[in-house]
């Protein structure tokens, strides 16, 4: 076994290539957003920005720019992934505003963080119809017709974020071990809460009580010093409870602002308890750490 102080500083050093902050920013208002007849003639990934959604993101990039550059290391540099869509590239540009070229490493247009799909055009008088069946079906399971389900949206996200982690372990990001790496991927509403229920491991059930992020809001996950990214490092109690996360979701995600990588929350219901009606508390100690190790949240 290694010495604790040993252990630490080996967390330690293992992180340092690891993103500082993983920021997700939803696009700004949209024509869309101001008139669902919109989507009637133009196709969703056309859709652009308010002169409001446009006077968002900038005031969304000047933001992001404080509290990034507030930092002990001046050292910081942005990365940013953006969904093909018009209105989050405008959205990127504007808050691109806030940041000198020397402190972005690169941009990657990324496909599977775009929004989901409705369907091609939609018919305004059938989206209603169409979304009312979704609150009786699930808004995760409802597949609208020709287009995504939430669960969908999952599916292509969970293969971007296998990417992502690829791409912090090849050190694709770090050039330099000083500097302070800060991942800002500009998405959509649901995207944006499908990337969180991944990461962090959310049942469907809790997925369902999410709210839709506004526009130009953002979550940011931090690095915590054991190396588990936590959103309560940024973010107050009552921010994350409008959100929708539960109370014990909130104790998670404090939970993870000291764990280590790796460790397991006994106080998390979601891992374990939540799936069965009765589990006996075995005196096996072995036989429990053998069966024990499956569910971990990493």
């Amino acid at each position: 076994m290694t010495e604790p102080n040993q252990e630490a500083t080996h967390h330690h050093h293992h992180h340092h290539h690891l993103p500082k902050r993983i920021i997700l920013v939803r696009h700004g208002e949209s024509q869309g957003n101001l008139d669902t007849a919109a989507y009637t003639t133009t196709p969703d990934n056309k859709i652009q920005l308010t002169p409001s959604g446009l006077a968002q993101a900038r005031q969304a990039g000047n933001h992001l720019y404080n509290i990034i550059s507030n930092d002990e290391n001046k050292n910081w540099r942005v990365y940013f992934y953006v969904s093909p869509y018009d209105r989050t590239r405008s959205t990127l540009r504007e808050i691109g505003r806030s940041f000198k070229k020397e402190r972005i490493i690169g941009v990657r247009e990324e496909c599977r963080v775009r929004e989901q799909d409705f369907g091609n055009f939609q018919v305004k008088e059938r989206m209603k119809v169409v979304k009312e069946s979704r609150e009786r079906f699930g808004r995760f399971f409802y597949r609208f017709p020709e287009g995504e389900s939430a669960a969908d949206v999952f599916d292509r996200v969970s293969g971007f974020l296998e990417s992502l982690w690829r791409d912090i372990d090849m050190k694709r990001f770090h050039r330099d071990p000083s500097h302070d790496l800060n991942l800002i991927i500009v998405s959509h509403g649901l995207t944006c809460r499908v990337f969180l229920m991944k990461w962090f491991k959310w049942t469907v059930q809790q997925f369902e009580h999410l709210n839709n992020p506004g526009n130009c809001e953002f979550r940011i996950m931090q690095l915590g010093p054991g190396g588990e990214y936590s959103l309560a490092i940024h973010h107050t109690d009552e921010e994350m409870l409008e959100w929708g996360l539960s109370p014990e979701m909130i104790d998670d995600q404090k939970w993870r602002m000291r764990a280590n990588k790796g460790d397991w929350n006994e106080k998390c219901p979601w891992y374990l308890d939540e799936f069965f009606d009765h589990v006996a508390d075995s005196d096996r100690e072995s036989d429990d750490k053998e069966n024990g190790s499956s569910g971990m949240c990493e």
